[in-house]
């Protein structure tokens, strides 16, 4: 499936100007078909794809068992990783 990069961005954009954790369920809200995951930063030993506001982006995808991926090409959602 993939993540293009117009929803990339989009998210990137929303998270950035997010002030707290709601902001996953305006995301939720309006990419229903992605994969929508919130947790403590500290709980994900991966690098993230990207830091946002009070977020750290990580990139979810696999066919049966989801993982972190880094390509956005294999993703099928995000995990939204919150800093203390």
């Amino acid at each position: 499936m993939g993540i293009d990069e117009a929803v990339l961005q989009d998210v990137e954009a929303t998270v950035a100007a997010a002030q707290s954790p709601a902001v996953l369920a305006e995301l939720r809200q309006k990419y229903p078909r992605m994969a929508w995951l919130r947790c403590d930063a500290l709980d994900v030993d991966e690098a993230p794809w990207k830091t946002v506001g009070l977020f750290d982006l990580h990139l979810v995808g696999g066919d049966h068992c989801p993982g972190v991926v880094k390509n956005p090409s294999l993703a099928t959602g995000f995990i939204l990783a919150r800093r203390a």
